[in-house]
């Protein structure tokens, strides 16, 4: 079976890597990161991406791991509570829904172990040059020797290198900022929250803080206007500086939080942005996740497209090993639609709340029965 480079391991390349050594191809994982990454917001696995989870035999795990919040309270600006729900949170939507929320580290885990002893995992290296022929893909590395592979495929992410070397060589080709900065990090649980989330937004602005399984720590996500201009890129206080001065509005324990933000947390502050492109393959290279289709966070919806999306590019590729154009067009053509409804959830004129029900249309829409069902697996 052919050879097949994966870059990045955080949802999509793991899932991506789990389904093609299952099948028999020889997997590499390629990951910038010096190991597995940790930190990362509370995210939502709906519709038929529970349907892959299923498939990988992972349910019980996922659900083993998700979150269990009780409920939120529901804060204004200064943090004095309005009103607080146990129907709700801000972060997983009712939960009666049926969706489950699980922290983003705990899901890239459990899937990378799924995939254990049938991918060759590689930390702390990545893609510096792609060229490829009828034959081969030719990559260079930034620190490992030079190799070829029947196949790359980008599952590295918003700024996706992968796209940028081989698909799209100008980012603002594919990059639409949808006008939100978001800012997530992890601080020790300095306020006793247990099961339980704090929650405000404005017309501009907001937060969610909750803590993690073990209420040990909290995970603090900030969302503001921003654009990808304002951004201070690579500069640790800068980007403290930016996010207190947009968040100054926030009282309550944000001040405090903030103060517990250091050089050594696990930021990850950014522009929001979606990715629409006309393709999302070029020879023996594509893109999977958010690299290829990222909806925003502010969908709720990327982790799906991303688990679905590794799936059937999978069972395409299963379909034609050695042909993997012809792959990657049956995958795009399979895809397209469902990452366009999900998309479309987020009006690009302006960030506006996604209604709860437009998700039971959104997650429902792709049909992956022709891959078999999953009491057959």
């Amino acid at each position: 079976m052919p050879s097949v480079l994966i870059s990045g391991a955080s949802i999509a390349g793991p899932a991506l890597a789990y389904w093609l050594g299952r099948s028999g191809f020889e997997v590499t994982v390629l990951e910038r990161a010096p190991a597995p990454r940790t930190g990362g917001q509370a995210i939502d696995v709906r519709g038929p991406a529970l349907d892959v989870i299923k498939r990988m035999a992972l349910l019980a795990d996922v659900q083993s791991a998700r979150t269990h919040h009780k409920g939120m309270s529901v804060l204004d600006a200064s943090g004095r509570e309005l009103f607080r729900t146990t129907e709700r949170t801000a972060t997983a939507g009712r939960f009666d829904s049926g969706d489950i929320e699980i922290f983003r580290d705990d899901l890239s885990r459990l899937l990378v172990n799924a995939g254990d002893g049938t991918a060759d995992y590689r930390y702390g290296d990545t893609i510096t040059e792609l060229r490829q022929d009828d034959a081969a893909v030719h990559v260079t590395f930034a620190t490992a020797p030079p190799r070829a592979f029947d196949i790359v495929v980008g599952a590295d992410g918003l700024h996706s290198r992968t796209r940028r070397l081989a698909v799209a060589a100008e980012e603002t080709q594919a990059l639409i900022p949808v006008g939100v900065g978001f800012a997530i990090f992890t601080t020790p649980n300095i306020l006793n929250l247990e099961d339980w989330q704090l929650s405000f937004r404005d017309e501009t602005s907001g937060f969610a803080i909750y803590p993690t399984l073990d209420n040990a720590k909290l995970r603090t996500s900030l969302g503001f206007e921003l654009m990808p201009e304002d951004m201070p890129h690579g500069d640790f206080g800068a980007e403290v500086a930016l996010i207190r001065s947009r968040c100054a509005h926030m009282q309550g324990a944000i001040p405090t939080l903030l103060d517990n933000l250091t050089e050594q947390s696990d930021l990850w502050f950014g522009p929001l942005a979606q990715i629409r492109l006309d393709g999302w393959s070029k020879g023996r290279i594509a893109l999977v996740g958010d690299a290829a289709y990222c909806p925003s966070p502010l969908t709720g919806q990327g982790t799906s497209l991303a688990l679905v999306g590794a799936y059937v590019l999978a069972k395409e590729l299963e379909r034609s090993p050695e042909t993997p154009a012809d792959a990657f067009m049956r995958y795009e053509a399979r895809m397209r639609p469902f990452v366009r409804l999900n998309q479309d959830l987020l009006s690009l004129e302006g960030p506006k709340p996604v209604p709860d029900d437009i998700f039971d249309h959104a997650k429902n829409a792709i049909d992956l029965s022709d891959y078999g069902h999953p009491a057959a697996l």
